[in-house]
């Protein structure tokens, strides 16, 4: 009797219960179908609108995220599952995280305002506070930069976006500046001339504005010729020191030839 009463409880179960399982079923197919569908969407309209790469990929990973827990939540309404207790639960749960992971969350949010406000992007150069390097990632938690010397540097976002940063390549070009120390025995406008031919032979150089050289008198019998130029940021980013040496030896080399002496720094 007891086996007839349980095979018959099951029955009662599975006619009621199938068709809200198939239904959760059909939903999940044709909901990540969907969510598939609009996250390829998204993404393509940001590219034909020429977003931010780094945007691009937060904005889209945001929607895919969103759409998939509307998904569950639509699954839970399915079977029967009461919504608001789990709503309920899952407030609590997140509460708990939240607090657990402050600093997660406050990278996090930097993450987002570095992201929509854009004080830098990838591949500009960057200082914050002792550190300079080429931004090579924006990730959800941290920037990425790689230094001169080829060292990678994890800065956490949250401590960036409330920070001083100097954008190094955030404008239209980006001065630079070679200082030589010359005996006052030599003619500062023939040393002028010297510097200025050298910085013809750069091709980097902007014409507009043309490099300057600019005289700065001392006291101990010496001056300063400073070769003032302009580069691109994308140039200086990726030949800045290669330039430098190339412009310090070609002075060297041609200040020995004529005779020009340089008192020790």
């Amino acid at each position: 009797m007891n086996i007839e009463k349980t095979l018959e409880q099951l029955y009662t179960l599975l006619v009621g219960y199938t068709p809200k399982i198939a239904g959760a079923i059909l939903a999940w197919i044709v909901g990540s179908w969907l969510v598939s569908r609009i996250s390829i969407i998204s993404r393509k309209a940001l590219l034909i609108r020429n977003f931010d790469p780094s945007i691009s990929k937060f904005l889209i990973s945001l929607i895919s995220i969103g759409l998939k827990v509307l998904l569950l939540f639509s699954i839970a309404g399915i079977l029967g599952i009461e919504t608001t207790s789990f709503v309920a639960v899952l407030g609590a749960a997140s509460l708990a995280v939240g607090l657990a992971l402050q600093g997660s969350l406050s990278n996090f949010a930097g993450s987002v305002l570095i992201l929509f406000f854009k004080p830098y992007k990838v591949g500009d150069m960057i200082t914050f506070q002792v550190f300079t390097g080429v931004v090579r990632e924006i990730q959800t938690f941290s920037t990425v930069l790689e230094t001169t010397e080829g060292q990678i540097i994890i800065l956490p976002n949250g401590i960036v976006a409330n920070g001083a940063i100097i954008n190094q390549t955030g404008g239209q070009q980006r001065r630079v500046e070679y200082k030589f120390k010359v005996s006052n025995v030599h003619d500062s406008e023939m040393v002028k001339g010297i510097l200025l031919n050298i910085a013809k032979t750069e091709t980097m150089f902007s014409q507009e504005p043309a490099p300057n050289v600019v005289i700065t008198m001392l006291e101990d019998n010496a001056y300063f010729a400073s070769l003032v130029c302009w580069l691109a940021p994308e140039d200086y980013v990726s030949s800045a020191s290669r330039i430098a040496a190339n412009i310090h030896e070609k002075v060297q080399s041609t200040f020995t030839k004529q005779g020009i002496v340089n008192p020790p720094a």
